[in-house]
């Protein structure tokens, strides 16, 4: 469907990748990994022949039609939202304007009409007469409600307007699909909405996700930006890393026979090609991975940073008691009203709300950072907590002249400078990058900071909102690890599925007349016919 013969990247003396030599096939979905500034999203532009690679050729199977998740999100401002969907199918929506024009015109010729039945036919034999209806059923399975189909685009807000635009993308069945970062911005229900439509699209998909959950979930391999190369690997994310985990251990145990080696590592590859149901890609990549030979497997270049909270002393038995919580914003808008609930030892709770705002409100009501319009919080005397914010800004703003050293070391009771270095080199600041002054840092490496600060104070509770924001997979990945292993309790707000999948075990969705609260799996809250119609009926008190 695409092949990639001798592609190769270079800006000035930096090179990306070389000798590139790659095939992608219909049937499959190929996740892009690699780490901050690899080349991704320029690997994909590159495919979409939107910018040129320094040498080398990509060849698109003739008469196949590529779709494209659009990144700008204000280039169909002025377009009717049905209309933007449709856009997607280009050459279907040129000759649909195209014979309208014609039948418009009060001085068509005999010609012109002729013309008109032509384009007919040919809009009729791409789906056309059932264009609007389809693009209706796509936004509708999105969540964009019928009422705004028709309203210019710019009369949506951000999230809505990336899910018009997701739709754009996947209108009329495309051959070739490039998705960068599909998953952004969308709520859990049409994030998975999407990994269940790409798991039975039967055409090529090419995607570019932080998101593992969907990367496991629609992928049947991973394409790694790794060592100036790019491979392509079968299986899903975490098929690629743990054998790759592995692969890095048996290459560091030089002790270990290379029969042993290959005989741990091709048990781990059946073991996981019959562990691999959860997913909808299951059967593909079960077939895929018995094909796989020890040579097919490499260890990653990219590096970990260590994140491990240690609570100073366990919490005791009363955790967190909640009674009649509320919250209006300046305008009179209900945040959220009378929330009741206790944490219990062990509970880690993964807390949602449609709307960011009431999230960031409640956890600086919990925090103490804000006061309730009413109710009680009562912390159990054991409890030290910490939080994580959403918006780190204030904490870097005020020491922007700090050295990280000095920015880390003031909120650590250790003060020597070996002591802080190691903290940092465990977070990935090595050598000279510890005198980087703080207030240039990235956002990833910002977020690392309030997790070394968090760390170095050992609270037993933690409040985090949003803590994967701008962090990669790799640090993701060392997140998700850290908060399975936590001994304490937590709330948490991510729209990282499988962190909340794997690392909390209770719900707590806020809504503007109360809370739902399930003791169960984030999959399975999410996929529950029960808490979608609880849901509804709480969020109707606003009609």
């Amino acid at each position: 469907m695409i092949s990639v013969s001798d592609l190769g990247l270079q800006y000035g003396k930096r090179i990306l990748f070389d000798e590139v030599n790659l095939k992608f096939t219909t049937g499959n979905c190929y996740g892009v990994i690699g780490a901050n500034g690899a080349g991704k999203s320029t690997f994909l532009k590159i495919l979409s022949g939107e910018i040129d690679a320094s040498h080398g050729t990509v060849n698109l199977e003739p008469g196949k039609r590529m779709a494209v998740l659009k990144q700008d999100h204000f280039e169909f401002e002025e377009e009717q939202v049905l209309n933007t969907v449709m856009m997607g199918h280009k050459i279907m929506y040129d000759i649909m304007l195209e014979k309208n024009a014609i039948y418009m015109d009060p001085d068509a010729t005999e010609a012109d009409g002729l013309k008109a039945a032509e384009l007919e036919n040919q809009y009729g034999e791409m789906g056309g007469w059932e264009a609007e209806s389809d693009a209706a059923e796509l936004l509708s399975n999105m969540g964009i409600a019928e009422e705004h189909h028709y309203k210019q685009l710019k009369e949506l807000n951000g999230s809505q307007k990336v899910k018009v635009l997701l739709a754009q993308a996947l209108f009329g069945d495309p051959d070739i699909l490039l998705l960068d970062e599909p998953t952004n911005d969308l709520d859990a229900e049409t994030a998975t909405w999407l990994s269940d439509f790409l798991a039975d699209f039967k055409n090529l998909v090419i995607v570019v996700s932080h998101d593992r959950y969907f990367l496991d979930m629609v992928c049947t391999h991973m394409v790694d930006i790794d060592f100036n190369h790019i491979r392509i690997y079968s299986g899903n994310y975490t098929f690629w890393y743990e054998s790759s985990q592995l692969m890095a251990q048996q290459m560091a145990n030089k002790n270990k026979k290379v029969e042993q080696k290959r005989k741990e590592m091709m048990e781990f590859i059946q073991r996981f090609s019959a562990n691999a149901s959860k997913s909808r890609q299951a059967t593909s990549r079960k077939k895929a991975l018995e094909k796989l030979s020890l040579e097919d497997i490499k260890p990653s270049t990219r590096k970990y940073p260590f994140i491990h909270f240690k609570p100073e002393r366990l919490p005791g038995d009363q955790i967190l008691k909640v009674e009649h919580l509320s919250k209006k914003s300046e305008d009179g808008t209900v945040l959220f009203e009378d929330v009741n609930f206790i944490m219990n030892k062990g509970d880690k709770i993964a807390l949602l709300s449609r709307e960011s705002s009431v999230i960031t409100a409640f956890y600086q009501v919990l925090s103490g950072k804000d006061k309730p319009d009413s109710g009680i919080i009562e912390w159990g005397q054991t409890i030290t907590k910490d939080y994580l914010p959403n918006e780190n800004s204030s904490f870097f703003a005020a020491e922007q002249n700090l050295e990280l050293m000095d920015w880390l070391r003031q909120y650590s009771d250790d003060k020597d400078e070996q002591f802080v270095r190691g903290f940092l080199g465990r977070m990935l600041f090595s050598g000279e990058e510890v005198y980087k002054k703080s207030g240039v840092l990235s956002g990833g490496e910002k977020v690392r900071c309030m997790l070394s600060k968090i760390m170095l104070k050992n609270p037993n509770f933690l409040l985090l909102d949003e803590p994967t924001n701008h962090l990669d997979l790799e640090s993701i990945t060392a997140l998700n690890n850290a908060l399975k292993e936590f001994p304490g309790n937590l709330i948490m707000t991510s729209h990282d599925h499988q962190l909340l999948d794997t690392a909390c075990n209770r719900i707590i969705e806020l809504t503007p007349f109360g809370i739902i609260d399930q003791l169960m799996s984030f999959d399975d809250y999410i996929r529950s016919e029960k808490v979608r119609a609880q849901r509804e009926e709480l969020y109707s008190a606003l009609v």
